[in-house]
């Protein structure tokens, strides 16, 4: 992670295009928190990117939006907080980009509808079993 950030195996962001902010944490540290830098907010300009092509500009666009945020405040360090937001970072524009496969419809099989059919007709006896017997019984 020296100079891009990979996102998968056809994309790394070069840091160069982000905007990694420092501000006060509202998480663990208590006293040390109120004196030290050690929120991180990585920001990354998706219309800006001379990284990503056409089709994943208007995929990242259309999932997550032009501006892109992450924010890390789970840790005292500041560092580990960067790396915290820039994982995070990472994750929300790869899970942008996967494209899920379409649903192809499909017929039950006969041996799932005999056992459905045979399933209820065990559910039937045995609340039939349950009842009140007749008085011609």
């Amino acid at each position: 992670m020296a100079d891009a950030l990979p996102i998968n195996g056809r994309l790394a962001i070069p840091l160069a295009e982000l905007v990694i902010r420092a501000s006060k944490s509202s998480g663990p540290g208590g006293q040390h928190a109120n004196v030290t830098a050690s929120r991180i907010e990585v920001v990354w300009d998706v219309r800006g990117s001379e990284v990503v092509d056409d089709w994943q500009r208007s995929r990242i666009l259309e999932r997550l939006g032009p501006v892109v945020t992450a924010i890390s405040q789970d840790s005292r360090s500041q560092r580990r907080n960067r790396e915290l937001a820039l994982e995070r970072l990472a994750a929300r524009v790869a899970s942008a980009l996967v494209v899920e496969k379409s649903r192809r419809a499909t017929k039950p099989t006969r041996g799932s509808k005999e056992r459905r059919l045979s399933a209820k007709r065990q559910a039937s006896a045995r609340k039939s079993g349950r009842r009140r017997p007749n008085a011609d019984d």
